[in-house]
């Protein structure tokens, strides 16, 4: 051990390298991650941001051991920190009543903090750090959906003829959908003669939107069935 170790100090590009590449393996898995689950960030751009992070870090250290170089060389990984989390506030999005992007901002988030560690040569801190990322991204994610199903809010609209509705019936069609009503707006037109009722609810990850089209189908003055993310 100690023989390989001194021969990475003698070959100092050579330890570069090597830091460079498992940058390189890390961001390639973090990206094919995204990319498996068709988001927008993908391998291509975290390889970049990982690499990138690393050789800033490299760059630090040799800023420190070169007494030439004024100033605090440790403001590079501070700069990268700054400059990565404007690239995650680009991947977040509002989709309708929804956020979106939150867990991609935070894996570029993270891989740069990979990226700057193996710069660094911690290999074995920024192997356990990618361990623990894809532990929450597998593990923890199906966890969190089986203890907290509601995954999305979307807006329930329905639209009947007259004044006789029968709310009671629409609540338990609701629940034995495992849907949760965070809120309900009731709208009544006179000249029309018609009610509409819009349902502000919490949906389950995997939720079968035409099962229950087709369970509100079975009221006789129903009109209209909307359900939407606005």
């Amino acid at each position: 051990m100690n023989t390989i170790t001194s021969f990475f100090l003698q070959h100092i590009y050579l330890e570069y390298g090597l830091r460079i590449f498992i940058s390189l393996v890390f961001g390639s898995l973090l990206g094919y991650e995204r990319k498996l689950r068709r988001q927008i960030v993908g391998m291509r751009t975290l390889v970049m941001i990982s690499v990138s992070s690393t050789l800033m870090s490299i760059l630090s250290i040799e800023m420190a051991h070169d007494l030439i170089s004024e100033g605090d060389p440790t403001r590079i990984a501070a700069g990268v920190i700054t400059g990565i989390g404007f690239v995650g506030g680009g991947a977040i999005m509002k989709h309708g009543l929804n956020i979106k992007g939150l867990t991609t901002a935070a894996i570029i988030f993270a891989t740069a903090g990979i990226g700057l560690a193996c710069g660094a040569g911690l290999y074995i801190p920024c192997t356990l750090a990618f361990i623990v990322i894809l532990f929450s991204l597998f593990v923890m994610e199906k966890f969190e959906h089986k203890v907290f199903p509601m995954e999305r809010t979307k807006i329930l609209t329905v639209k009947f003829s007259g004044s006789a509705i029968d709310d009671k019936k629409i609540e338990d069609i609701l629940t034995s959908h495992n849907y949760y009503v965070a809120d309900v707006n009731i709208e009544y037109k006179v000249k029309e003669n018609q009610s509409t009722l819009k349902y502000t609810v919490r949906i389950p990850h995997k939720a079968d939107s035409i099962k229950l089209a087709t369970d509100f189908s079975r009221f006789e003055n129903l009109i209209d069935f909307t359900l939407s993310e606005n």
